[in-house]
C-alpha cells in the first residue's frame, strides 16, 4: 500500500500492518483513498475531523445557494387598462423580490384565433418592466394559453430594499393628512 502522511507527503510503499501501526503511533486513522489504484493508496488523517469539515463545506454551499421562486400571473386578452396596471404592479413586486414571473394569457372561445392580441399584451408588459426584468422565454402559444417568463435583473433586486421604505413614508404621510382633515 502506498502511504501518505497527514501533511500530504508520500511515505512510500508499506505493508498494511506497518501502515496501521504508523497511524496508531500518531493517534490518527488510516483511510483508504484510492482502492482501485495499483498499489492501493491509504492516507493517515483524523477521519472525524475530515467528515466534519466536509459537512461544514456542504452547509456553506447550501447557504450560498439562491432559491428562485416562479410566480404566475394570469391575464385575459380583453383586459381593461386599470386591471392591466394592477397586474403589472403585481409582476413588478414579484420582480423586486427576486422571483421569476410566468405570465399567462388565457384565451377563451374564439379569442384563440387572434393570438397577436395576447402577444401584444405580453410585449407591452415586458416593455413596461424592462428596467426590472428581462424576458427569459418569448411569448409562446401553448394550446389555449400564451406563456412568457420574465426573470429579474440584478439591479432590480438592489433597489428592493429602498422601495418598502418609500412606501411606508408615503403611507405615513397619507395618515397624517387624513388626521389633519378630521
Amino acid at each position: 500500500m502506498r502511504l501518505i502522511s497527514e501533511k500530504g507527503e508520500q511515505l512510500g510503499i508499506k505493508h498494511i500492518r506497518e501502515a496501521q501501526e504508523f497511524a496508531e503511533r500518531q493517534d490518527l486513522d488510516l483511510v483508504e483513498v484510492a482502492p482501485n489504484s495499483d498499489p492501493p493508496v491509504v492516507r493517515i488523517m483524523d477521519y472525524g475531523k475530515h467528515k466534519y469539515q466536509k459537512e461544514q463545506a456542504r452547509k456553506a454551499a447550501r447557504k450560498k445557494q439562491v432559491n428562485v421562486n416562479v410566480r404566475e400571473i394570469k391575464l385575459r386578452p380583453k383586459i381593461g387598462d386599470h386591471d392591466f396596471g394592477t397586474k403589472r404592479g403585481h409582476v413588478e413586486r414579484f420582480l423586486r423580490h427576486g422571483d421569476k414571473v410566468k405570465v399567462t394569457i388565457m384565451f377563451r372561445g374564439r379569442e384563440v384565433q387572434h393570438p397577436e392580441l395576447g402577444e401584444r399584451l405580453l410585449r407591452r408588459l415586458a416593455d413596461d418592466l424592462s428596467e426590472l426584468g428581462r424576458v427569459e422565454s418569448q411569448p409562446n402559444l401553448d394550446g389555449r394559453n400564451m406563456v412568457m417568463t420574465i426573470a429579474p435583473l440584478k439591479t432590480a433586486q438592489k433597489t428592493e430594499d429602498e422601495a418598502p421604505q418609500d412606501e411606508r413614508e408615503s403611507k405615513g404621510e397619507r395618515r397624517r393628512e387624513r388626521a389633519a382633515r378630521s
